[in-house]
């Protein structure tokens, strides 16, 4: 497996600290509104990884913290007039119902900031004694001018950063690019005892302790947003490893940003979209394939015609499923196919392909998670299965073949936990979509019926004349051996 190390700039071979284990630290969000789906990208994308590293057989510790205490909780809560507690608790249970609804399963460990304040207390006093953390008036500062590394996950130069930097406005610091530690609780915010008074933990700080608590001073894998690459990333190598001397993470994986018309989606631009809006529009597994579809690094543009486009591409995956159950039937499949088998409709190196779908798709997932080529394995297995019923109506093909490939499909894409409904049921799902329609349900199970029975009587001029009716009316009729099934037209 390779996966591509932000810290080195490519990729490198994936060799986990221990055999057959793997530790891994995604920085959660900071929990003062609900979700949009650019925090969805990051909370799939390594949900997807986690699935794939324990479909190898791996043991995987997953942490994933929640930022519960930040002056945004704060400010949301003075604003409506209730406790910090209350909005963090809120919007941590927003996210866990997000997640769910995507399918992103909950992290092993999913640890709050304000749940750790004494090992937070504890890394701070360890820099403190070595000289890397400085007090002023209750707010203690690390130091980033005695870091010699400081720069190196970002590719920034310290020297660069100050000689453009503009003059800060918090005077106290030495320097502009040093970063709180702890900072002093103004009167009325929470506060927690410490040596330097009453406060509460800076933003990077929390990461690092928790991460240390949990997986050790050094560990696996390391991710998150690529916005978090620089500065809070960047902050935690340095004062993690200026107090333990060694690496805090093997491997750094970043996702790209969700963007709207190329500009980084997010709430201070106003750009953003809600988990909860999107999912009233789309199915929670189109919007799980809209974010997979394209390599976990690359950008992803959001719009409702990506999301449609998404929708009519996991469509084709599961009417392919349903195309294959209705010509199988309850056929069990078989463990393996031994041997090359024959199938009218594809030749012999289109067979070989159809027989090498987990194979390719594999090794697409070996080569830095790629998802977008996997995703495209099964497409091109769907592709070859179509033509294969297809070219036998009569259904004389390879049951058992059929059925092995059914079943491939299935356990691949429960990798990327797709493709695990009932076909039929998802199908009507994605295709009724009632809230865009000009005519009632009712009134087109009925113009199907008569539609039905005009190409029974053999009238195939109001046949054709009532599918006409229907397709203005933006709904699409699917003709299959159990009758018809109409869509939404998109």
């Amino acid at each position: 497996m390779q996966v591509y190390n932000t810290l080195s700039r490519r990729k490198e071979a994936f060799i986990p600290l221990k055999p057959g284990i793997v530790q891994i630290y995604a920085c959660g969000v900071t929990v003062y509104d609900d979700c949009h789906i650019g925090h969805a990208r990051s909370a799939v994308v390594f949900d997807v990884i986690v699935r794939y590293l324990r479909f190898l057989g791996n043991k995987v510790s997953w942490v994933r913290n929640f930022t519960d205490i930040d002056d945004k909780i704060i400010q949301r809560a003075e604003r409506e007039h209730t406790s910090w507690k209350t909005v963090a608790e809120t919007y941590i249970a927003s996210f866990q119902r997000d997640m769910a609804a995507l399918g992103v399963a909950p992290a092993d460990i999913e640890p709050k900031a304000t749940d750790h304040i004494d090992e937070i207390i504890g890394f701070i006093q360890v820099l403190e004694d070595q000289g890397l953390a400085y007090q002023r008036n209750g707010d203690v500062y690390f130091p980033v001018a005695k870091f010699p590394g400081y720069g190196k996950l970002s590719g920034r130069s310290l020297d660069d950063m100050l000689a453009g930097a503009r003059v800060d406005v918090n005077i106290q610091k030495d320097n502009p690019f040093d970063f709180a530690l702890w900072k002093a609780s103004k009167p009325g915010e929470p506060a927690w005892d410490s040596p330097w008074g009453p406060g509460r933990p800076g933003w990077h700080i929390e990461c690092s302790a928790m991460s240390r608590h949990y997986l050790g001073e050094t560990f696996d894998i390391h991710g998150g947003g690529a916005d978090l690459i620089f500065p809070h990333h960047e902050n935690e190598i340095a004062q993690s490893e200026a107090a333990h001397g060694k690496p805090l993470a093997r491997y750094w994986l970043h996702n790209g940003m969700v963007t709207v018309n190329q500009e980084k989606m997010s709430k201070s631009l106003g750009n953003f979209f809600t988990i909860r809006e999107v999912l009233a529009k789309f199915h929670p597994e189109v919007v799980r394939f809209f974010l997979i579809q394209n390599h976990y690094r690359s950008p992803l543009d959001f719009s409702d015609q990506a999301l449609a486009e998404a929708e009519n591409a996991l469509e084709r995956l599961y009417s392919t499923l349903a195309r294959l159950d209705q010509t199988t039937g309850p056929i069990a499949a078989p463990e393996a196919i031994s041997g090359a088998f024959s199938l009218s409709g594809l030749d012999s190196e289109e067979q070989s392909r159809l027989l090498t779908i987990r194979s390719r798709f594999l090794e697409a997932m070996d080569d830095d998670f790629n998802t977008a080529q996997a995703l495209g394995v099964l497409f091109d297995a769907v592709r070859l299965l179509n033509r294969i019923v297809e070219h036998n109506p009569s259904g004389n093909a390879d049951m058992s073949a059929l059925a092995w490939t059914r079943r491939e499909l299935t356990v691949l894409g429960g990798i990327l936990n797709l493709l695990q409904q009932d076909p039929q049921t998802m199908l009507q799902n994605l295709r009724q979509k009632t809230d865009a329609l000009t005519i009632p349900p009712s009134e087109i199970e009925r113009l199907i019926a008569a539609r039905a029975e005009a190409r029974k009587q053999r009238d195939f001029t109001k046949a054709d004349a009532i599918r006409q009716q229907l397709a203005e009316a933006g709904v699409l009729l699917e003709d299959t051996p159990q009758g018809a099934v109409w869509r939404v037209k998109i």
